[in-house]
């Protein structure tokens, strides 16, 4: 029987993605969890694994191509799912049975089955037990989270998924990687209820404005078109997105940099001793994060229909990285809590896999708050817009010395230029000038932020 796999739900909304290089050929044999494709989502550039072992048919798809989530990739003939069942199993979703005459994939009807048992909580696994019992069929996972499973040296089949649709995320592999080998305790308590959701309020007016048709360039002279990739199709469409549905407004401030900047300097050597290189943006990271904690209305999203703000009670930022590729916003996540020379490396480390080309799904999404520093490119200030659904981004330029006057003395001291810009439907000029003068604040005073966790 052949099998047909299709380009499976790549989570957090992406419903599409460009084929880079197809990576096998019909005809070859390829083992399960061998890379079959490269794609370019509006996040990132990843590969696509096999569900299973078996010969490649047919290939669907080719470079430049783009592709929906469900649309046919290859087609496996003399197909091996590991861990299939003998009769009455399920396919995953991604991997659909084709049995019709003309090779188009469809999905067998469903055979009267008992009802299933209800899926058991993880509070319900029994005391004395390591882990769930082991799945049958392909399991449903990003490929980043099948590397995370493969470099930890865990059986995905053993983890028991929280994402949608059971699907198994980092955290799970995570945890199945450190879970004993037996439980001699009580199991947590089942999480409580989310609160009942008040009625709606009246959603918030959206505006839209259809674009008039453009001028023939070519009537005044020679003109060349060059397609817009997929990433820079993509940040189009966000930024006018961003610019049509919020309100825009920039609080400009400075900050004293004087200080920090020695810091650094006296630090550089010690740190690079321990493999990390102190930056700037490292402190810019954990004074936004700790300011954030203050002011959590600029660390959420606008529900506009339901007329809510969603306040995160977790703090991942992300940092705006030019790549050859475009503009890429890498995530790291809990900046609140880590010590500074933590962020300093793992910050390295992101932005080392953006501009390679490396950075996983799960490198780029989950971000609460955007931080973009064009200070190595220079110019006086900027005013960025949000990368929404977030409601708010830090813009910050390049320091220079300049003569200030302080206690009646005109002495030099290292400015650095800030730029706040957030959604005037969450928050109000005096709320933003507050939560910018906490980020000065904690910049000005920069060995506490060493301290601080």
């Amino acid at each position: 029987m052949s099998r047909a796999f299709v380009l499976p739900d790549l989570g957090e909304g992406l419903v599409e993605a460009e084929i880079v290089r197809v990576l096998v050929k019909e005809g070859e044999i390829v083992p399960e969890d061998a890379p079959l494709l490269e794609v370019e989502t509006d996040k990132a550039q990843v590969e696509i694994p096999s569900p299973m072992a078996g010969r490649i048919e047919k290939v669907h798809v080719a470079a430049h191509q783009t592709v929906r989530v469900g649309e046919v990739l290859v087609t496996f003939a003399e197909a091996a799912v590991r861990g299939e069942p003998r009769s009455g199993g399920e396919p995953s979703p991604s991997v659909i049975d084709n049995v019709s005459g003309t090779g188009e994939p469809r999905t067998a009807a469903p055979s009267p089955q008992p009802a299933p048992a209800p899926a058991a909580s993880p509070s319900a696994i029994p005391r004395g037990s390591s882990a769930p019992p082991a799945r049958e069929g392909p399991v449903p996972a990003t490929p980043s989270t099948r590397r995370l499973a493969r470099e930890l040296g865990v059986d995905l089949r053993t983890v028991r998924g929280s994402g949608s649709g059971g699907r198994v995320l980092d955290d799970d592999v995570r945890a199945a990687a450190t879970r004993p080998a037996t439980v001699d305790e009580a199991a947590p308590p089942a999480a409580p209820p989310a609160p009942a959701r008040r009625e709606a309020a009246k959603p918030l007016a959206r505006v839209g404005l259809e674009p008039p048709p453009l001028p023939n360039f070519e009537q005044w002279g020679a003109v060349e078109r060059r397609p817009l990739s997929h990433l820079r199709r993509t940040i189009a469409e966000r930024m006018a997105l961003s610019a049509a549905l919020v309100p825009h407004v920039t609080h400009f401030d400075r900050a004293d940099i004087t200080e920090l900047d020695a810091l650094i300097r006296r630090n550089l050597d010690p740190a690079r001793e321990r493999g990390v290189v102190l930056t700037l943006t490292s402190f810019l990271l954990k004074a936004t994060a700790l300011a954030l904690r203050d002011h959590p209305d600029f660390n959420a999203s606008l529900d506009a229909e339901a007329g809510e703000l969603i306040l995160k009670r977790y703090h991942h930022l992300g940092v705006a990285v030019a790549s050859d590729r475009g503009l890429i916003v890498p995530v790291i996540r809990d900046v609140d809590r880590k010590p500074l020379i933590e962020l300093a490396r793992e910050l390295a480390a992101l932005a080392q896999r953006v501009r390679e080309g490396k950075a996983t799904l799960e490198d780029l999404r989950g971000g609460t708050f955007t931080i973009t520093n064009i200070g190595a490119l220079g110019g006086t200030g900027a005013i960025p817009i949000i990368n929404y659904p977030e409601v708010a981004i830090l813009g910050v330029a390049r320091a220079r010395e300049e003569a200030v006057v302080r206690e009646g003395q005109i002495v030099p001291r290292l400015m650095l230029p800030l730029s706040l810009t957030f959604d005037h439907r969450v928050a109000d000029g005096a709320d933003g000038a507050r939560f910018a003068a906490d980020i000065v604040r904690r910049l000005e005073r920069p060995d506490h932020l060493l301290l601080e966790l």
